[in-house]
């Protein structure tokens, strides 16, 4: 142990104890532990941990507080359905205190907002029965803002009131439409009226029980939830993946870092009030029932034919316990596409086939050209860590086989294919990039102490010389960005997809707070949870980092998804683009690849091709329908719109290249890789490429093939 970290850790355990010794007279007997006492440990052990260990070292300052502040507001109320703005001026008071309450350990706000929220919940409760004990006119013409984010707080009780009832009469019209659908086809519209009363009664009712449920949640939050919450506030004020994490997450945390939940198979986090599906792991559940992707906000959960329960507003840890459960039951979840659309989805709970998250390749047969391609699925980058004799499966070894395949059967060319794959083991990332290049730099690691650390491949074999296109998309994310931004950097692949991968270009420490504190007099306050606190960031070997922007493709494919804002550039707080040096690396030098007539060339296809003209046209109206947030609350116009979103479900669940729609549908029915990857316009346009890279469809796109390194000094250019 360093001198200097002896004398912070002696003058940290000072300022604590002389903290907790000023709430007390001398002589006084201590008392038992109360919210107050564990905030003011709390506060210095977190003020510690993120000032010495966090990345970027922030200030804990009137800048951070105020975006603490804000995140801490939408954890309150992100529905805007129980605080009046006068609550929300009394709460702002703190918007620049919070920094103080920090560095001094005297922490109000949370105290003062679930004082506020208490009695506001049981305004609500009064004002939802006294409007469920009236009538709703269905046919009158008025909207309803489903968006929070457009909604200002409502400034009177009569205004609260006001948006209870357009709440209540459009929950009570959407379940009166699924009583109906469940029992014959939806009518149309002009025979929607009159309303069956007994159907509407009992949609009123299934209502009436779901807000129950919800008011009944939020009026058991004890004093010590609203402090929790405050605190990771303050963690999510530095970076959206730093975190402090009360001892009940620590198995959140657990399923997050396994990357799925038990039972479906997909990794979730709390977002603005909502549940929102953050990945779908390959093999799960979830993957193989092909409906529920990655950017889905799950509003409600039932078990198989139950009555479904709210979610929203719900702590992530009692969303799990609801979605989790045993291996051949149902779970239901009523959920928000990114365009609006409403969706139930059932899934039957099972075990991740195990073998679906694997390496997989095959080869395919170019039609205008004869060649033989190899075709390489990564879903993750996976390695058994705990396997201590070293002969544990990983991924670096399952895409050395798939290439030793690839050699005897003569590839002319290779499509890798790293969509929605999340990322996983750092070492296999460099392991396989340094199976496409000669010996050197891959990654750069740079720490909170600004030390930068390269991690290179050091074996100057090449198992694959020949020309590669990499495929990416949006969910493409950390290890895979660094593959990815690897092969692009050495001039060694062209890279497509999407534009750009999703950004995660940091890495996360789990710091035990309880380590923290010696002696016995700390014991009664233990458990202290941990913090999940960023340490590293990721740069290319050009000195570009993959934070925020991610990698952006050489050659950018039409996005169902292009105008979802997914990534670490639409997260708040996230850390910024930056650079650092560039490493000495040599590039590999191919044919001079003519970017702008490989574009032209992709374009004039893409223009003729059917299906990329459907992922167009459905990218454009998933724009239209997410911007278009004020809803009719007529029930002939709710019907309609019902129906419209069935028949674009139906007619576009065809289209590829969505997260989990790439996988198996049925556990009894698996997929042939080559029948899969002969459908998806994606790969077909990848081989398209590679045939414009060697030549085959145009000379003048490339002199010859990519085989050559060459020295190479700094950034590389196109």
């Amino acid at each position: 142990m360093s001198l200097n970290f002896l004398r912070i850790r002696l003058a940290f355990l000072a300022a604590l104890l002389c903290l907790l010794a000023s709430s007390f007279p001398a002589g006084a007997a201590w008392p038992e532990v109360d919210q107050a006492d564990r905030a003011k440990i709390l506060s210095l052990l977190i003020r510690q941990q993120l000032a010495h260990q966090h990345y970027s070292h922030k200030s804990i300052d009137d800048g951070l507080s105020e975006a603490a502040f804000k995140l801490y507001l939408k954890q309150l109320d992100s529905q805007k359905r129980f605080l009046l703005q006068t609550d929300v001026d009394r709460l702002q008071e703190f918007q620049d205190k919070i920094d103080d309450e920090i560095n001094q350990g005297q922490v109000q706000l949370p105290q003062v907002a679930a004082e506020l929220v208490r009695l506001r919940v049981g305004e609500a409760q009064a004002m939802v029965e006294k409007l469920l004990g009236g009538k709703f006119d269905f046919q009158m013409r008025e909207s309803f803002q489903s968006d929070p984010e457009k909604l200002e707080f409502c400034k009177t009780r009569a205004e609260l009131q006001d948006r209870w009832r357009k709440t209540l009469k459009a929950q009570i019209a959407s379940r009166y439409l699924n009583l109906l659908e469940a029992g014959n086809a939806l009518p149309d519209a002009a025979e929607i009226l009159p309303m069956n009363p007994e159907l509407l009664a009992k949609a009123q009712e299934k209502v009436r029980n779901r807000l129950e449920d919800l008011f009944f949640r939020v009026l058991k939050e004890t004093d010590q939830d609203y402090f929790d919450r405050y605190f990771n506030a303050v963690a999510e004020a530095f970076d959206p993946h730093t975190n402090y994490l009360p001892p009940q997450r620590k198995e959140d945390f657990d399923i997050t870092m396994r990357g799925s939940l038990e039972g479906i198979g997909a990794t979730l986090r709390e977002e603005g009030g909502f549940i929102k599906v953050v990945r779908i792991i390959p093999g799960s559940a979830a993957s193989r029932q092909g409906q529920l992707q990655a950017e889905d906000l799950i509003l409600e959960v039932a078990q198989g034919d139950g009555e479904p329960v709210d979610v929203t507003d719900m702590r992530l840890r009692e969303a799990v316990s609801l979605i989790r459960g045993k291996k051949g039951t149902e779970v239901r979840l009523g959920v928000k596409k990114p365009d609006g659309a409403r969706l139930t989805v059932p899934i039957v709970r099972d075990v991740v086939q195990i073998e679906e998250t694997f390496v997989k390749g095959t080869t395919l047969k170019d039609p205008g050209s004869g060649k033989t391609f190899g075709y390489l699925k990564i879903p993750s980058f996976y390695r058994d860590f705990q396997n201590s004799s070293g002969d544990g499966r990983n991924s670096t070894d399952d895409v050395r086989q798939e290439l030793e395949k690839f050699q005897r059967e003569k590839i002319d060319g290779m499509v890798i294919d790293l969509r929605n794959n999340g990322g996983g083991a750092l070492t296999d990332a460099v392991n396989i990039a340094g199976l496409f290049i000669e010996s050197g730099p891959v990654v750069q690691v740079k720490n909170s102490y600004g030390q930068v650390q390269t991690l290179s491949d050091s074996d100057a074999d090449v198992l694959y010389r020949g020309p590669i296109v990499v495929l990416v998309n949006k969910f493409s994310a950390s290890a895979s960005e660094i593959l990815a931004g690897a092969l692009q950097d050495y001039g060694r692949a062209l890279i497509i997809g999407s534009q750009h991968t999703h950004g995660k270009g940091t890495v996360q420490s789990l710091l035990d707070l309880d380590r923290t504190l010696h002696g016995g007099s700390f014991t009664k306050y233990k458990p202290l949870g941990a913090m999940k606190i960023t340490t590293q960031k990721f740069y290319r070997v050009s000195g570009d980092s993959t934070q925020y922007r991610g990698v952006v493709p050489d050659i950018v494919l039409p996005d169902r998804f292009e105008y979802v804002k997914s990534g670490e550039q639409y997260i708040e707080n996230s850390l910024p683009w930056d650079s650092v040096p560039a490493t000495d690396y040599s590039r590999w030098t191919p044919a001079k690849q003519n970017l702008k007539l490989l574009r032209q060339s992709s374009e004039q296809r893409l223009a003729k091709n059917q299906k990329f003209q459907e992922i167009l046209r459905e990218s454009a109206r998933i724009k239209e329908k997410s911007d278009h947030t004020l809803l009719s609350l007529d029930l002939a116009d709710l019907l309609r719109e019902r129906k419209k979103d069935d028949e674009l479900l139906s007619k576009n669940s065809h289209l590829p290249a969505t997260p989990a729609e790439d996988e198996e549908k049925s556990p009894a029915a698996p997929k042939d890789l080559r029948a899969e990857a002969a459908e998806d316009p994606y790969i077909g346009e990848a081989m398209h490429l590679l045939a414009d890279l060697m030549g085959l469809n145009d000379t003048s796109l490339a002199e010859s093939r990519l085989a050559t390194p060459q020295n190479h000094y700094g950034r590389p250019g196109n």
